[in-house]
Parts: C-alpha cells; structure tokens; sequence
C-alpha cells in the first residue's frame, strides 16, 4: 500500500472508529441497563445541567484536555478529534433511535453496544493518530505519580462512576459487561483493523501494556 494510502485508509479508520463510538454509547444510553464508567458521569452531568449528554462528553473532553497541560501529554489530530466527533455522534444516534421497551431489545441494544464499541476502538487506536483525552490523563497520571496504569485507570474509573451515579447516571449489567468485555474486544479489533506497515517496516498495534489501548471518550 502507498504512503498516501496508507494515510487515506488511517483517516479513514479514525473518523468511522470515532461516528461509531458514539453510536455504540448511545445504543447503551437506549437499552437503560447500564453505560461505560465516563458516560455514567456525562448522563449524569445532563441530568443536573439540561445539557444534552454528547455535549457535556464534549465539554468534560475538552476540559480533560487542559489538564494534559501540567501534566505534559502531547495531543494528536485523533485527540482533538475525539473531543469533537464523539459527542456529536452520540447526540445524532440519541436523536434516531428512540428508548428501548421490553428485555429483549433491552439486552439486544446493551449486546450490540459493547460489541460495536469495541470495534470501534479498534478502528480509532489502530489509526494511531494519538490517545483520547481520557487515556492521556491516565497515562500523564501515571508518568506524575508513579503508580501503573492499571491502578490510575482503575482509580479513575471508580471516581467517575461513583460521582456520575451520584448524580442520576445509569449503573447496571451493562455497566459490568462493558467493563469485562472491553478489553478482549479492543485487543481483538486492534489485529483486524491493524494498518498494514509501509515497505520495509513493521507495524504492532496492540502490543505494550493493553490498559493504553483502551479509547474512553
């Protein structure tokens, strides 16, 4: 494949990784069982503001972002983009797919969620255009203080999820699927959508601690 290519298909990767994300968050906002640890906060942010939840994603992004600045993390185009793209097309499928009635399309829209998050994180790491904001505050965390990753995300991710329900955000069977599955999921999608390397180099996306591979919007 052609260095251009190479980029076209990268670009790509980011921008559908990132339309889908926010598609797969709202699919878990519908099925009412449960959403990712940061987005228990942002419903919950909605709930007290009137805001709608892709944009407080957005604001709570952008707010994440400056705090990269003490902390010394370097953005990306996928960065900036995150903040940006996410919310939007969160608020977009929110828009077109109504609440969901009965368990069975309960559980059909929590499955498909995690699923298609997972796909989308693939598709957004693999581009390699630079970590969510979420992910550089762990990893800027984690370069300040000294303590793993694993420890930082987990920390981090216990706050948001006790300051979110705290403020009416959604804790369920989803929340706990998401948080098992995600992993396998993003490790798995990372070697489908892995970028094929350019002549003469070698390209691994999903080696190194799998914590960083994880996109949190």
């Amino acid at each position: 494949m052609s260095t251009r290519g190479r980029l076209a298909r990268r670009l790509i990767q980011l921008y559908v990784g990132l339309a889908l994300y926010g598609a797969s968050s709202a699919l878990l906002v519908r099925s009412g069982l449960g959403l990712e640890p940061w987005n228990v906060l942002h419903q919950g942010l909605a709930e007290r503001t009137g805001l709608s939840i892709g944009v407080v994603l957005t604001l709570v992004g952008a707010a994440v972002l400056l705090a990269w600045i003490p902390l010394r993390q370097r953005p990306g185009l996928g960065t900036v983009s995150n903040v940006l793209v996410i919310g939007m097309a969160m608020d977009a499928t929110l828009a077109l797919v109504p609440d969901a009635h009965g368990w069975a399309l309960r559980v059909t829209l929590m499955a498909t969620g995690i699923v298609l998050n997972g796909a989308a994180t693939g598709l957004y790491i693999a581009a390699r255009f630079g970590p969510g904001p979420r992910d550089g505050l762990m990893t800027g965390l984690h370069q300040l203080t000294g303590v793993s990753i694993r420890l930082v995300r987990t920390g981090i991710e216990l706050t948001v999820v006790a300051t979110g329900f705290a403020l009416g955000g959604t804790v369920g069977v989803g929340t706990l699927l998401y948080a098992l599955s995600i992993g396998p999921l993003a490790q798995l999608f990372l070697r489908v959508f892995a970028v094929p390397p350019a002549s003469g180099g070698s390209t691994v996306v999903a080696t190194g601690q799998p914590e960083r591979a994880i996109l949190r919007p």
